[in-house]
């Protein structure tokens, strides 16, 4: 089937769309693009396009909810193939600003971590296992 359109770019509503582009910068790589002084794109290497709005007024979505101000969408990362390289990116994170969500892994099982970036944003960093 011939596709309507091609996949461009995932844009985040934010207070600071400097801010929140460095902290992803810093997380992800590539260097953020001020486009307009309310939208900075950052052009992650091997990756999508993210893109940071100013929203006045942004409130941020609350983790886990399915109601009213709940998430629309969140970010799974790659964080490798290891426990090891999962823990450094959480550390790596944590430092950079990003907030704990759900760290809890009850039965031993789950491979991903859930944090919020400095603007609330739900994201996730995930252990893949490389076959």
């Amino acid at each position: 089937m011939t596709p309507v359109a091609r996949f461009r770019t995932v844009v985040l509503d934010c207070p600071d769309p400097h801010a929140l582009a460095r902290f992803y910068a810093r997380v992800l790589g590539g260097t953020p693009v001020e486009e307009e002084p309310e939208w900075v794109v950052l052009h992650v290497p091997g990756g999508p396009r993210l893109a940071f709005q100013q929203a006045p007024g942004y409130s941020p979505p609350e983790w886990p909810r399915a109601d009213h101000g709940s998430q629309q969408f969140h970010l799974d990362l790659d964080a490798g193939s290891t426990w090891a390289e999962l823990d450094a990116a959480q550390e790596a994170v944590l430092a950079l600003g990003a907030r704990p969500l759900d760290l809890d892994d009850q039965d031993g099982k789950r491979d991903f971590r859930v944090y919020a970036d400095p603007a609330g944003h739900p994201f996730c960093l995930c252990r893949i296992e490389r076959t």
